[in-house]
């Protein structure tokens, strides 16, 4: 029963950091075989992210690797310490974050295996601008988040969008979804490709042996349906002299 006790309460917090925000997600068609896509997220990563969010329990030698990034390219445009071994921490002070965003920003290492791909690919597509919160946005999928819309210069100003529309005979503002200004770098359509690359990387960071484990375990199969073939032929075998 102690065992029990002590299980549920190491589960709790984990289960309220997934809680909250119930509607329904976007769905993020990541690929982990996508090494362009998760380079590209590697790379918003580090510009857009690392300045809050560490990563610590992966690190940049492991991640140019698995990426097939050249160190050399890997350490001048996406390393930001000297170590190339090194754990991916950021620079921020967790005190001085704390009192600046009400809340240390969390580490992210294992963030979609928390939240999920899908929350984390709807989550960055739903900043919104709102003038009554601190950072002039908030969150559709988390409300009042304590975070800056980081992406708005890719993105562009976002707005809780309405139209007018005929409902049970009446003319209704509808909301419609979240829409750009257009002032942003990219496109609609490119900004939504790079918050899915930006997801695929996370997904990688959350377990980056996933494509190796998938593979060892065809062949763990493998091995039990040879084995469960010459064990049936050895039983039979067994039981024609019993016979």
């Amino acid at each position: 029963m102690k065992k029990l006790i002590l299980l549920f309460a190491l589960l709790l917090p984990s289960a309220a950091f997934a809680a909250g925000y119930s509607g329904p997600l976007d769905k993020a068609d990541y690929d982990l075989r996508d090494n362009e896509s998760l380079q590209r997220g590697a790379q918003l990563y580090m510009n857009y992210c690392l300045g809050c969010h560490a990563t610590q329990y992966q690190r940049y030698s492991r991640t140019f690797e698995d990426l097939d990034i050249p160190v050399e390219l890997g350490e001048e445009l996406l390393q930001f310490t000297n170590d190339s071994g090194g754990h991916i921490t950021s620079a921020i002070d967790p005190e001085a974050s704390g009192e600046w965003f009400g809340l240390t920003p969390p580490d992210l290492t294992m963030v979609a295996r928390v939240r999920g791909a899908d929350w984390i690919y709807t989550y960055l597509r739903s900043f919104y601008a709102d003038d009554e919160r601190p950072f002039g946005v908030n969150n559709a999928i988390f409300e009042n988040v304590g975070m800056p819309h980081v992406m708005e210069e890719l993105q562009g100003t976002p707005r809780r969008t309405h139209e007018r529309r005929m409902v049970d005979g009446e003319m209704t503002d509808v909301y419609v979804g979240i829409r750009s200004d257009g002032n942003g770098t990219m496109s609609p359509e490119e900004f939504d490709q790079a918050m899915l690359d930006l997801t695929n990387f996370l997904v990688y960071t959350g377990e980056p042996m996933i494509l190796e484990r998938q593979r060892m375990g065809y062949f763990v199969i493998g091995f039990l349906l040879v084995f469960l073939i010459l064990t049936i032929l050895l039983k039979r075998e067994f039981w024609r002299d019993i016979k």
